[in-house]
């Protein structure tokens, strides 16, 4: 009959709707930034590139287990080529400054999937990257307890928007301790632990 159709048809919109917001409430867990293991820094690494000016930002920060942010950073760099090259020198300061303030353990976030599996490999890149990621590896070989991780990116926000404001304001940036105010919301934010 017309009225079980038409239950059906309600029935089956709730059941989707249903899924929806539980598909929703997944993805929102998936795409938080989750703190580091006792003992393990983490260092999120983003980059921003203006292919009109061939200028790129590398924005970085560094967290704790507390989610306290150590170091958050950022540089201008120019005569850049491509977006992938902004993201391989983020990608290589982030190295530089895990090794050069000596944690025991560290762990590197970035959202270029390309990037962070060249970092894994322990092989020659012939791609027009290839002196940035033998940097990388050259850097890494001074510390055995540096780990690379793709991360999507809206868990990666925080560096997202240092390297953007950085590149807007055309200014960088070096705070201990803290990060800049425009990034506060997202730090904040970031640290809220999900209930387990």
């Amino acid at each position: 009959s017309g009225k079980e159709i038409v239950n059906f048809v309600q029935s089956y919109i709730k059941e989707l709707d249903g899924s929806e917001k539980e598909t929703q409430k997944i993805t929102q867990k998936v795409n938080k930034w989750k703190h580091p293991p006792d003992q393990t820094v983490k260092i999120n690494f983003d980059a921003a590139y203006d292919e009109r000016s061939s200028q790129a930002a590398s924005g970085i920060v560094v967290r704790n287990r507390e989610g306290k942010a150590l170091i958050s950073c950022s540089e201008i760099h120019h005569q850049i080529g491509s977006a992938f090259a902004a993201e391989a020198l983020a990608c290589r300061r982030t190295v530089q400054i895990g090794i050069e303030m000596k944690w025991s353990k560290i762990i590197i976030e970035g959202d270029s999937l390309s990037i962070i599996k060249k970092c894994k490999e322990n092989r020659e890149d012939k791609s027009h990257i290839g002196a940035y990621i033998h940097d990388i590896q050259q850097i890494m070989s001074r510390s055995r307890n540096l780990m690379f991780e793709y991360i999507p990116r809206a868990t990666n926000r925080l560096a997202h928007i240092l390297a953007k404001e950085s590149m807007k304001k055309r200014e960088e940036i070096y705070l201990a301790d803290s990060v800049p105010e425009y990034a506060e919301f997202q730090r904040v934010n970031d640290n809220v632990r999900e209930p387990d």
